[in-house]
């Protein structure tokens, strides 16, 4: 059996997203990457048997990257609000990142239904947590919860696209209008929200 190879998986991973948020991921191939790392094919090969295995584990990490750039210390309506802007600065900041996983279905990742986006762990919480902290029952914040992210996710993608131009800060204020016109749309009392949100 070969000996392991002295370049780290991890560090593996950490140069293709480099080449993943700089390039996209059509840059990447086994021959650029070792190029990039500036070893053989071996290491590449060793650590991940195959480019198909390659992509799941890029996929991961890449999901769990985009996810740190988006994770808020606050709870609730804040928390929901933070996770918002930071999609929206991840399409800014890092398009070929969010193209790969979010648009083209070249990572393979699909997050599901629209189930989904209000039954996955985290999501599930937050959804609990709004509907707590503006006291309506929760079908209506899941409702609402759904909506606002299916929402900012298009914004996100028509600045990606490059059909939408605007600063950060206009893409927030629509994300906030957007949410807005949800909650009404939910039945949730503005008032009763800017009150909780105090």
């Amino acid at each position: 059996m070969p000996s392991s190879p002295k370049i780290p998986k991890e560090t593996i991973l950490k140069t293709a997203l480099d080449m993943l948020i700089e390039d996209g991921y059509a840059s990447i191939h086994i021959k650029s990457l070792a190029k990039r790392l500036g070893c053989s094919t071996q290491p590449i090969s060793w650590h991940f048997g195959n480019m198909e295995n390659f992509r799941h584990a890029l996929t991961a990490y890449a999901l769990h990257y985009a996810n740190e750039k988006m994770l808020s210390a606050a709870q609730g309506m804040s928390a929901f609000s933070n996770v918002g802007k930071g999609y929206i600065d991840l399409a800014f900041d890092a398009p070929n990142l969010f193209r790969y996983l979010y648009m083209s279905g070249e990572s393979g990742y699909h997050a599901g239904g629209f189930d989904i986006l209000t039954t996955a762990d985290a999501n599930s919480v937050m959804a609990d947590q709004i509907a707590t902290q503006i006291g309506i029952p929760a079908d209506q914040a899941a409702e609402f919860f759904r909506n606002t992210i299916i929402y900012t996710h298009g914004l996100a993608c028509f600045l990606v696209s490059g059909l939408i131009k605007a600063s950060k800060e206009e893409v927030y204020a629509m994300m906030e209008q957007g949410a807005h016109g949800f909650m009404l749309q939910a039945g949730i009392d503005l008032k009763k929200e800017k009150n909780h949100a105090n």
